[in-house]
């Protein structure tokens, strides 16, 4: 007999991707300070590269933080980023310069919390069993909802967008990519009005979400060939509003679907540089630099005199 496997665990549903969250950010240098600087995040070397916008690159996923008043979302979103250790010491490294806004972080037993400096929230992990083997990504995005409409809230993303959802501990949880989901967590803290932020996703099969929102008028933009949005999260039986964040939905014809981003190595500087280590490699994360320089060097002699190289 066959090994039997449970083929249903590797079902994603019809939302195949989140790749971007958008907030509107006032100051693209203090944006810079938080994002690249702080996180560790790579900032697109090809698109929006003026100073009104800035796409962060963080693994398969970004940030789009065009200039504007200052976005705040209502909840928090989720990094895995490698190394705690170094992105402790690059939080440090920015803390006087992002002094006088809202930055803050603080660090706590599996996670450091990290607030930008418009007081946007970041709960960033290491790599683990628990991200389905991410190494660097943007895992979940966590809303806070009002209490009651985490069954609603599931239900809309299952009935409307077809994809996988599940509620449980007072929160609904959408499957929204390989290792990615939202999640939306039911609150007795008063909801802060919503602001226009935005999150993008990629589906399968776009026209059937298309016409489910056309036939409950909650479609709000038509955007292009490949691309439309709506705000309302809404019951599917009742139709009543539960919740308000802007959609962008794309097909996966989309020109930028499964578009390559650059990731760098925040671990390489002009002190410890090694040629060949500025893009992040999942492969030698964990691999000391200092070796890494050795072996090279070790490589380059054994190359030119064809004997090895002496130790240190």
């Amino acid at each position: 007999m066959a090994k039997q496997f449970d083929r249903s665990a590797e079902d994603l549903g019809n939302i195949v991707g989140l790749e971007h969250v958008n907030l509107l950010v006032p100051d693209q240098g203090l944006a810079t300070l938080f994002y690249v600087s702080g996180l560790g995040l790579t900032r697109d070397p090809y698109l929006m590269t003026s100073v009104d916008n800035m796409w962060i690159n963080v693994g398969r996923s970004q940030f789009h933080l065009p200039t504007g008043k200052a976005q705040t979302l209502r909840g928090r979103t989720a990094l895995v980023i490698p190394d705690r250790e170094m992105l402790v010491k690059r939080l440090e490294n920015v803390t006087k310069a992002l002094g006088g806004t809202k930055f803050e972080f603080s660090e706590h037993a599996e996670r450091v919390e990290a607030i930008c400096p418009w007081g946007n929230q970041y709960v960033v992990y290491e790599p683990s069993e628990r991200f389905a083997g991410m190494k660097l990504g943007m895992p979940y995005v966590e809303f806070d909802v009002p209490a009651g409409t985490a069954k609603g809230i599931a239900g809309f993303y299952s009935k409307v967008l077809g994809t996988m959802t599940s509620v449980k501990d007072n929160a609904a949880h959408v499957l929204v990519g390989y290792g990615q989901e939202l999640v939306f967590r039911e609150t007795d803290k008063p909801q802060a009005p919503y602001d226009g932020h935005h999150i993008q996703v990629y589906v399968a099969n776009f026209s059937k979400p298309h016409r489910q929102l056309v036939e409950r008028k909650i479609l709000t933009e038509e955007s292009n060939q490949y691309q439309y949005r709506f705000n309302d999260i809404v019951d599917p039986a009742t139709g009543k509003k539960l919740f308000e964040i802007e959609h962008e939905i794309r097909s996966i014809t989309h020109p930028l679907y499964a578009r390559p981003l650059v990731n760098r190595n925040p671990r390489q500087s002009n002190r410890n540089y090694v040629q060949g280590r500025d893009g992040w490699v999942p492969e030698i994360e964990d691999a000391d630099l200092g070796d890494i320089r050795r072996e090279m060097r070790q490589k380059r002699y054994e190359e030119a005199t064809g004997r090895p190289l002496a130790a240190d």
